[in-house]
């Protein structure tokens, strides 16, 4: 087997990370450098040399941030197109996360990287995400989460017609071939489920999409993103997973979380919010005729 092909499937690096690391002579092939097209035999010896990644502090920043609730346990953001939420490698700054540390207590359970943070929407993906600014209302938030009784509801725009409600119903786990993108795989995976309602059809140039409201049973990474392209159906604007030419530029994936629902133990009530769609995808919207 191909050296980048085997590290890539024993570690967590990509292949294009991988094929960096060997370039530079920092994975080596019985203490000489090889090429990441190297073919392994059963004797040879890998030396990795991986440094140490350096702890950044995170800091606060003002950020403004759209809240749409908040009380002394959760807050309810609606985030924009852009901001990814968490600090990670290229990313340590300009985050939902440095925004809301200048602007509130937050959760520690999930650590300094991630403080307050109980679920993720992608950094294209806009609309509701709550923040838990303490330990106990993080802990009855996941497990919420947990025992899939969080209402999560999104409306994306996807090629093609799709006439019927659909549920997908496949696991999702890393993609083997590249580290970054998520796919359907038995291996290393998770359950996911959609529920997947079409909303209304356009045909714009001659190519047909549909406007559709997906429901989350369960929340895995780039869930929506995956199942939709599994069925053929790729949102409009996501790179990652479509190869089809997009009719609106590059826009990121046409994809907004527009309902939130959750049980408030302190308030010992229900809760739910919505938020409409952003003006760049109304946009699309209006020019597709709706």
């Amino acid at each position: 087997m191909r050296i980048d092909i085997h590290l890539t499937e024993k570690t967590d690096f990509s292949r294009s990370r991988i094929a960096e690391l060997i370039k530079k002579g920092e994975i080596l092939v019985n203490g000489k450098k090889v090429k990441p097209s190297y073919i392994l035999a059963d004797t040879d010896k890998i030396q990795m040399n991986i440094q140490e990644p350096v702890e950044i502090e995170i800091i606060p920043e003002n950020i403004p941030l759209d809240i749409i609730y908040e009380d002394e346990d959760v807050a309810v953001i609606n985030k924009p197109k852009g901001m990814v939420v968490h600090p990670a490698p290229g990313n340590f700054s300009g985050t939902l996360v440095n925004a809301l540390l200048h602007h509130c207590p937050l959760s520690s359970i999930n650590g300094e990287k991630r403080p307050g943070i109980v679920h993720r929407i992608d950094k294209d993906t806009t609309g509701l995400i709550i923040i838990a600014k303490n330990d106990f209302a993080h802990q009855n938030l996941a497990t919420q989460f947990a025992e899939h009784t969080i209402d999560r509801e999104y409306i994306a725009l996807c090629f093609g017609s799709l006439k019927e409600k659909i549920t997908i119903n496949k696991p999702i786990g890393r993609n083997e071939k590249d580290r970054k993108k998520m796919a359907i795989t038995i291996k290393n995976s998770k359950n996911a489920v959609t529920h997947i309602e079409p909303i209304e059809h356009f045909v714009y140039k001659n190519r047909a999409y549909t406007l559709i409201k997906a429901k989350l049973e369960t929340g895995r990474t780039h869930q929506i993103r995956v199942h939709m392209a599994h069925i053929g159906h790729p949102l409009v604007g996501d790179y990652n997973y479509s190869n089809t030419k997009q009719p609106f530029g590059e826009i990121g994936q046409v994809l907004h979380a527009r309902k939130l629902g959750f049980f408030h133990y302190r308030k010992n009530e229900r809760m739910v919010f919505g938020v409409e769609e952003h003006e760049e995808f109304k946009k699309i919207l209006k020019i597709l005729g709706s």
